[in-house]
């Protein structure tokens, strides 16, 4: 099939994604370690899910969050990467434009939801740190889930008005996105006309949005280490440190990548475009990948039920 520009549309029935440009004949190589990173990122997010469900013991509010975290990032890959996947197995490369348009907007949502959980996650290490004779007082269940419905709610909101500028736009250059999803720069890049609007609102998502998400989270955090600091012994301040790992880590691993991918985007035109498109696909992939293995590796109960779980299954299996 033979892709070639198309001139004077407004918005074209389709869009064709070229998957990870200059990288075509090692689509089929490149498609076997993202199979592994999507049966990762589904067995581990639902063995959280089933750990915190069956384990009275983890019916808490960080394991609540914990609980979104997965679903948001099971939604995230899963509106990504099953395209990417038909793309780099059979080379099926048309997406509608309405589809596109679609699969944009849940990136960017889950996105936001991902980065409002994060700071939900900071608040309870706060409480649990700062006031720990209160956390049960202050973050009962139903706090949690009306914290859960604005996040949600908010994410959701803040993420509508992308798709809706980017159909205004006519794109007469190309319907060619040289990504493996449908990337909000990406697309813009295509537009025809001044595009300084959707180029404006996708910096504030990116500043005002998740950039206070994360000074909120920086906040939780030097409040957490003064009372850290304020603890007798040597011993005490690293116990309760210690339970903030894991949480420090999945911020780490999706707070740099989404800063650097948005950035390269936007002011990085001396990379390669592949570079670009990797770069765009990490920051999707490796948080939804990690989360659930930090969280089982670092977090005593999750370790712990999990362990539980494959010696049943062993002496089931040898009994």
């Amino acid at each position: 099939m033979s892709y070639s520009n198309a001139t004077d549309f407004t918005n074209p029935s389709t869009f064709i994604l070229l998957g990870i440009p200059g990288l075509e004949a090692a689509h089929v190589w490149i498609s076997i370690p993202f199979s592994a990173i999507y049966a990762i990122v589904i067995l581990g997010n639902f063995t959280i899910l089933f750990i915190v469900k069956t384990e009275p013991s983890l019916h808490e509010p960080m394991y609540y969050f914990l609980c979104m975290l997965a679903v948001t990032d099971l939604l995230l890959t899963t509106s990504t990467l099953p395209k990417m996947l038909s793309i780099f197995w059979v080379n099926s490369r048309e997406i509608s434009f309405s589809a596109c348009l679609t699969q944009l907007y849940f990136v960017q949502c889950f996105s936001a939801i991902e980065s409002g959980i994060l700071v939900a996650m900071a608040l309870d290490r706060y409480v649990a740190i700062c006031h720990p004779l209160r956390h049960s007082i202050i973050l009962t269940h139903p706090v949690v889930a009306k914290i859960g419905l604005a996040v949600v709610l908010r994410s959701g909101i803040e993420s509508l008005p992308i798709p809706f500028l980017l159909r205004q736009w006519s794109y007469c250059r190309t319907n060619i996105i040289s990504h493996s999803f449908c990337a909000h720069m990406a697309v813009v890049k295509l537009a025809c006309g001044d595009t300084r609007i959707s180029n404006s609102y996708g910096l504030f998502v990116l500043f005002c949005v998740l950039g206070l998400d994360a000074i909120f989270i920086a906040i939780s955090y030097m409040q957490i280490l003064r009372a850290i600091f304020s603890l007798p012994t040597k011993e005490a301040r690293f116990k309760t440190f210690w339970t903030c790992g894991s949480h420090l880590c999945t911020i780490v691993i999706f707070y740099i990548p989404t800063l650097f991918s948005s950035l390269i985007y936007r002011f990085g035109q001396n990379f390669p475009l592949h570079v670009h498109v990797l770069i765009g696909n990490m920051y999707l992939l490796l948080p939804p990948m990690l989360n659930p293995i930090i969280y089982g590796v670092k977090t005593k109960q999750v370790r712990g039920r999990l362990l539980r779980l494959i010696t049943q299954k062993q002496s089931n299996v040898f009994s």
